[in-house]
C-alpha cells in the first residue's frame, strides 16, 4: 500500500511549530496540548491529517520519538486515529471532549496565575490589561513574553 502524502497546511504547521524545548513544560506535553487545543478551537479538524513525526520533528529540531509518543499518548486518549500507511489523522467526534478538556486546564493555569497575582499585588486593572495585550496578539503558549504584552518581564 502506497505511504499517503501530507499534505501541508500552515496553520497546521504554524501551531504545531509553536513549541518551546526551553520550557519547563516537557516537548510532548506541549505538543500533546497543542494539538488538544487546536481540536478545541478548531483550528485543527476532524479527518486532518496530522504532519508524519519523522518530518515534524525535523522542523522543530527535535527527536522523533518526543512526537511519536505524543501522537501515541492522544491515539490511546482518543483523539487521534492512525490509518496504516497514511499517516496520523484528527479522529471523529473529538472536539467536544477536547473543549471540555482543554478549558479545565485553562481555568487551572488561569486559577493558578490569578492567585499568585493577587498575592504578589497586582491589582485587578493591571490583570486586565495583560489579558487584552495578550488578546490583541498573535501568540502561543511556552514561548518567550513578547515585550509588547509585558514590557518588563522576560
Amino acid at each position: 500500500m502506497p505511504r499517503g502524502k501530507f499534505i501541508s497546511r500552515s496553520d497546521i504547521l504554524d501551531l504545531l511549530s509553536a513549541i518551546n524545548p526551553n520550557s519547563n513544560i516537557s516537548v510532548y506535553i506541549q505538543l500533546e496540548n497543542l494539538i488538544r487545543f487546536g481540536i478545541a478551537s478548531g483550528k485543527l479538524n476532524q479527518s486532518d491529517q496530522l504532519p508524519p513525526a519523522r518530518d515534524l520533528a525535523e522542523r522543530l529540531g527535535i527527536n522523533m520519538n518526543t512526537v511519536s509518543k505524543a501522537y501515541r499518548d492522544l491515539v490511546v486518549m482518543g483523539l487521534l486515529t492512525t490509518k496504516r500507511g497514511l499517516g496520523v489523522f484528527i479522529k471523529e467526534g473529538t472536539a467536544e471532549q477536547c473543549r471540555k478538556v482543554s478549558r479545565k486546564t485553562v481555568m487551572r493555569h488561569f486559577f493558578e496565575a490569578t492567585a499568585e497575582a493577587k498575592i504578589a499585588g497586582f491589582k485587578p486593572d493591571e490583570l486586565k490589561t495583560i489579558l487584552d495585550r495578550v488578546y490583541s496578539q498573535n501568540v502561543y503558549p511556552y514561548g518567550a513574553i513578547p515585550s509588547s504584552i509585558i514590557p518588563d518581564v522576560q
